[in-house]
């Protein structure tokens, strides 16, 4: 299996909504981003699949020096040999690939966040920088695009905690800030029940209103010189609006079931996504 082979798979089993948007990128362009997601996935799971928090740690140690030798020219894993070639092309940044393993770091540090200036740094290092690296893979032209893709980052990591509110508080994790339950009269182990109440709908509104502030930051910050590079982008974030969406109309039963759209749903946002955001001249 080529590493290029090795990133499509890990990709693919994901199951993610990024799948959609890549569709519509160039054979270059795809192969970076798909190497790029490979790598958070695969560091994403050393936090979610070690039962041991030393192993964790390890694992993140050595992830640490795979990225030293990527920009060393020496990569040793499929992943970080299949992000080899891109990353002069692209101007892939060493310091955002160290801030999502710091990401994933914070995942072995904290199963609950203080305040939302806490869980900010977490949504910062494990989707923002992830925007960041995607926007240059993409294309840009006008620096603004990278505030457009730092407050993507943070609407999707944000609508993300919402919808996985019940199943990370059943892997021990609080993401929602301790400092807003308590606001709402909430206790973190609610979330572990199939129950929802009044003050769980007050609290998840307050979540998805911040959400939605992010979303529209984001859309005033993206240059209409840059709109038809970064498609994948608004494909990702109509589609995370539309899930934004269809947890609000489902009274926000987070707790109850995971809320999500079909893959035909998805297809149908990331097609006519991708026909508004015509090609500039």
């Amino acid at each position: 299996m080529s590493p290029d082979e090795y990133c499509q798979q890990k990709a693919a089993r994901s199951g993610s909504s990024f799948y959609y948007a890549f569709r519509f990128l160039d054979p270059q362009r795809r192969r970076a981003i798909i190497a790029l997601y490979a790598f958070c996935r695969e560091v994403d799971d050393v936090v979610d699949e070690c039962r041991e928090p030393a192993v964790a740690h390890a694992k993140l140690d050595w992830w640490r020096e795979e990225i030293a030798l990527l920009f060393e020219g020496r990569p040793r894993h499929p992943i970080t040999h299949a992000l080899a070639p891109h990353v002069e092309t692209f101007d892939l940044s060493k310091e955002y690939f160290e801030e999502i393993i710091d990401g994933m770091q914070m995942d072995l540090d904290y199963d609950a966040y203080p305040d939302f200036a806490t869980l900010s740094l977490y949504c910062y290092r494990a989707a923002s920088v992830v925007g960041l690296l995607s926007a240059r893979i993409f294309g840009l032209s006008d620096r603004r695009t990278l505030k457009y893709a730092h407050d993507l980052g943070m609407a999707l990591q944000l609508t993300n905690i919402l919808r996985d509110v019940h199943e990370d508080a059943m892997r021990g994790r609080v993401y929602i800030p301790l400092d807003e339950l308590e606001r709402f009269g909430v206790k973190p182990e609610e979330f572990r029940n199939n129950l929802t109440r009044e003050s769980h709908r007050a609290l998840f509104s307050f979540q998805a209103v911040r959400a939605r502030e992010y979303y529209v930051k984001a859309e005033a910050h993206l240059p209409a010189e840059d709109r038809y590079a970064q498609r994948p982008g608004l494909i990702m974030a109509a589609i995370y609006r539309a899930l934004l969406e269809e947890i609000e109309r489902d009274g926000f039963r987070v707790l109850e079931h995971r809320v999500h759209l079909t893959p035909l749903r998805k297809l149908w946002i990331a097609w006519r996504t991708a026909r508004s955001a015509r090609q500039p001249g």
